[in-house]
């Protein structure tokens, strides 16, 4: 129970539905009843499905009360007891918060206290925002602020929502939500990608945007914007009604009408399908033992009748040297690859750059998983730099992408700044091992493999490299 704020948050039952709701009642002296009864029912014409549904609210005989629908699940602030949530898991529970806030700032109604307990992962696998126009009313905090003020409130709330996802640290020293504040670096709080290892770019880029984390982008000032950053975003997928525990013990028992309310357990969707490629990959290994068979078969059956098979003679090869001195192209040594991302933080996947240049198709270098095939909006492309080590004039590129599509541009240029990457070719739909002409091209010290599409990967879009064999001319 909250004393110092009048009001108090009950669950209780409706014994009409028999069904457990929530209740707010408000002490004698509380002066803000009449603000939250008509908060409380601008509230219930709200439509969207991930706000709490306000089922009753009154202002009569000087008793006031307000009855809402009783949200069973964990907040965010129960997800992250145990650390930081999988990145994209947690950027998906803020993008339908983001967009549900929206819906209400469009309605005229703010949030203006969203904290890790007031966004919540229902029993039913779906999200819910607790408190829209109701806190903001208890609280006194809205009267005071203008429409554009209260728009940048709730962007900011947004902000420091997603920012606990990805981290489990609180941007903000004033609120006392339950998790550790943010570490700080030169008095500015760090961002998400330096607190939490393998926080993918475009999820940290725009959580320092919305929260100003770094000054040289343009900050989200209204829960829209970052909705649309958002947007394509993973989302999950809500689970069956069947699904559902059964019902809790009903009690009624006050609790703090702002701070965390205790909830059952979550109840965690079964573990996916074994996938179909692996079902192809089985049936093509059955053929291709199959094929061995026969032919061992006819090999014996023709050995046996005093014959046997005919094989092919294979021309002599010529030697490296031969063919230097022949003037036909050669192996150019890659010395190195980095994962390029100039128009995020500088480097995408940068520790498995290494893997796309080792000579074996059993390891990749992959870019971040993003929420669209152009990159959630955020950004023209990422690629993979290839350094030559000196200048080269390269006449062949053969690449295994694996099978992953997307569209690829190939640049050339003598030095790795964006500016002096031209591109040579454009390829769309790349997919498993493809070779480039790159006879015609001039003399390069660097080779950009840029995809400014990408294909779909699992739930979201992501590309790949395998393998690259560069060929060129002896000078």
């Amino acid at each position: 129970m909250n004393e110092s704020s009048g009001a108090t948050f009950w669950k209780a039952i409706d014994e009409v539905l028999a069904r457990p709701v929530a209740v707010h009642t408000f002490a004698p002296d509380f002066e803000r009843q009449h603000e939250v009864v008509t908060a409380a029912r601008a509230a219930s014409r709200l439509t969207d499905p991930r706000l709490t549904q306000v089922f009753d609210a009154a202002d009569e005989d000087g008793v006031a009360y307000v009855v809402s629908e009783w949200v069973s699940g964990e907040s965010l602030l129960d997800l992250l007891s145990a650390g930081p949530l999988e990145a994209e898991r947690g950027a998906a529970l803020v993008a339908e918060a983001a967009e549900a806030i929206a819906h209400a700032h469009e309605h005229g109604l703010a949030h203006l206290n969203l904290t890790p307990n007031r966004l919540m992962w229902t029993s039913g696998n779906t999200v819910k925002v607790l408190g829209v126009g109701v806190d903001a009313a208890i609280l006194d905090i809205a009267d005071s602020l203008t429409e554009e003020e209260r728009a940048q409130a709730d962007a900011e709330g947004l902000g420091r929502l997603l920012y606990a996802a990805l981290t489990g640290h609180w941007p903000s020293p004033d609120d006392d939500c339950g998790l550790p504040e943010a570490p700080l670096d030169d008095d500015h709080y760090c961002t998400p990608r330096q607190v939490t290892a393998g926080v993918p770019g475009y999820l940290d880029t725009i959580a320092s945007r919305i929260l100003g984390l770094r000054k040289s982008v343009e900050p989200m000032d209204s829960p829209m914007e970052v909705a649309e950053a958002l947007a394509e975003v993973p989302r999950p997928a809500p689970a069956s009604v069947s699904t559902l525990p059964p019902s809790v013990e009903l009690r009624s028992e006050p609790v703090d009408t702002i701070g965390r309310v205790p909830m059952p357990p979550m109840i965690h969707r079964p573990a996916p399908r074994r996938s179909p490629m692996l079902s192809r990959f089985v049936l093509t290994v059955v053929v291709l033992l199959a094929m061995v068979v026969v032919g061992v078969g006819a090999w014996t059956l023709g050995k046996s009748l005093g014959t046997e098979p005919a094989v092919p003679s294979a021309a002599p090869s010529a030697t490296a040297e031969e063919g230097q001195a022949a003037g036909k192209p050669v192996e150019v040594k890659i010395a190195g690859a980095t994962g390029f991302d100039p128009l995020g933080d500088g480097e995408e996947r940068n520790e498995l750059a290494a893997l796309a240049i080792d000579g074996s198709a059993t390891t990749d270098w992959h870019s971040e998983t993003y929420g669209g095939p152009d990159f959630g909006r955020l950004k023209d492309g990422v690629g993979l730099l290839l350094d030559l080590g000196k200048e080269t004039r390269l006449t062949q590129a053969v690449i295994d992408f694996g099978a992953s599509g997307g569209t690829v541009e190939l640049r050339t240029g003598a030095s790795p700044e964006p500016d002096s990457l031209k591109t040579f070719l454009t390829r769309e739909n790349v997919s498993g091992k493809v070779t480039f002409d790159l006879n015609g091209s001039s003399a390069t010290r660097y080779l950009l493999v840029w995809f400014t599409e990408l294909p779909p990967h699992n739930s979201g879009y992501r590309t790949m490299i395998r393998d690259v064999k560069l060929m060129g001319s002896k000078d």
